[in-house]
């Protein structure tokens, strides 16, 4: 038996390692295929050594371009992998241009297919993430779901429900993992910052790329900076578009990059995050630490219900009202998610080895 991962990039990486690490307790044979849509040292190579992850054994350097680029490239990819190797299932991970790409290429080799995340959904087609979501599901055979709405969606798109296989979020055993070893000072020392602080990540198209919205967001960050110092890793898709005015605004402290064990401390340790990414409102919902989420939509809406998450759309005036607000209160009420226990990959081990080997 072989099975064969694809990551290509970092949402991947912390959902990957966790299930390579139950499958290699189990001593299953595996081949680790890395497409390189993220491939730089800060998004790629240092969250594989802080996670752990072996060395892939194929990196097919994908690197960026348009979606139809980066997609055509990874199939062509994937494909002489997969008909050099014939492994006996697929596993991919989460909703990047990879994500559907490669199972694709499986499913027309007739490869199983399990989809780690399944069954997520934002219910808006202009998120390129969301054509991968239900590409992907629908192709795939196994469906490794993190909570009951992702079954009730796969289930009323006609998948089977034997299919289905809630297993809960191994983004949670990547992070239950690794906090004891997270720590926030050593990116906040260097910046002064010996007390309370806001978080922020912005990455998304919708987002950054337009002037039209980032501007507003930035102007809103900088004016929460004036009462608490305001840290923003940033993504390199957002610093092509930020403007120079912003590097010397007082306490809004805009970073490079920092390393999945340094984010998660950054995460733990703030006051209030301001985000974008569908992870980030699933660490906080754990770490019960108040999120902001601006998007119009969430395909994660258990992080709301049920965590600490709150959507306002990229509405700068209800952005600034609600971060007010939380920092005022300073606490959320939210609970964990059921099976967001850190045992999801060890789910998934159990699944596959039910599958495949009866």
């Amino acid at each position: 038996m072989l099975i064969t991962h694809v990551v290509g990039a970092r949402p991947n990486f912390m959902k990957a390692a966790p299930v390579l690490a139950a499958f290699a307790k189990r001593g299953w044979p595996q081949m680790l295929i890395h497409t390189g849509q993220h491939y730089d040292e800060l998004m790629s190579d240092l969250q594989f050594r802080q996670l752990q992850i072996p060395k892939p054994d194929v990196n097919l350097g994908v690197g960026s371009g348009t979606h139809a680029l980066q997609t055509g490239a990874v199939m062509a990819g994937v494909e002489r992998v997969l008909i050099d190797r014939r492994p006996d299932v697929l596993v991919v991970y989460g909703d990047v241009n990879s994500t559907m790409a490669s199972t694709i290429a499986a499913a027309k080799l007739q490869i199983p297919v399990a989809h780690v995340e399944a069954g997520l959904r934002s219910f808006d087609r202009s998120m390129p993430e969301e054509i991968n979501r239900m590409v992907t599901d629908s192709l795939a055979t196994y469906l490794f779901t993190p909570s009951a709405d992702g079954d009730d969606n796969l289930k009323r798109e006609g998948v089977a429900p034997k299919q289905i296989i809630r297993v809960g979020n191994v983004m949670i055993d990547s992070l239950i993992r690794n906090l004891p070893m997270a720590d926030s000072t050593k990116v906040l020392a260097p910046l002064g910052i010996s007390g309370g602080y806001i978080l922020v990540t912005l990455h998304r198209p919708s987002t950054v790329d337009s002037p039209e919205i980032l501007e507003p967001m930035l102007d809103v960050l900088a004016t929460l900076a004036k009462k608490l110092p305001v840290v923003f890793p940033i993504h390199p898709r957002t610093r092509a578009h930020l403007g120079t005015k912003w590097a010397s605004s007082p306490g809004l402290h805009i970073i490079d990059p920092v390393g999945y064990v340094e984010f998660l401390g950054l995460e733990r340790d703030a006051r209030l995050v301001i985000t974008d990414s569908g992870g980030v409102q699933e660490e906080t919902t754990f770490l019960r630490v108040p999120c902001i989420t601006v998007r119009d939509n969430t395909e994660r809406p258990v992080t709301v219900t049920t965590g600490t998450n709150t959507i306002v759309g990229r509405d700068p005036a209800r952005l600034l009202t609600v971060a007010n607000e939380r920092l005022a209160n300073g606490f959320v009420p939210g609970g964990i998610p059921e099976l967001w226990d850190g045992k999801a990959a060890e789910r998934i081990a159990d699944a596959l080895e039910k599958a495949l080997m009866p």
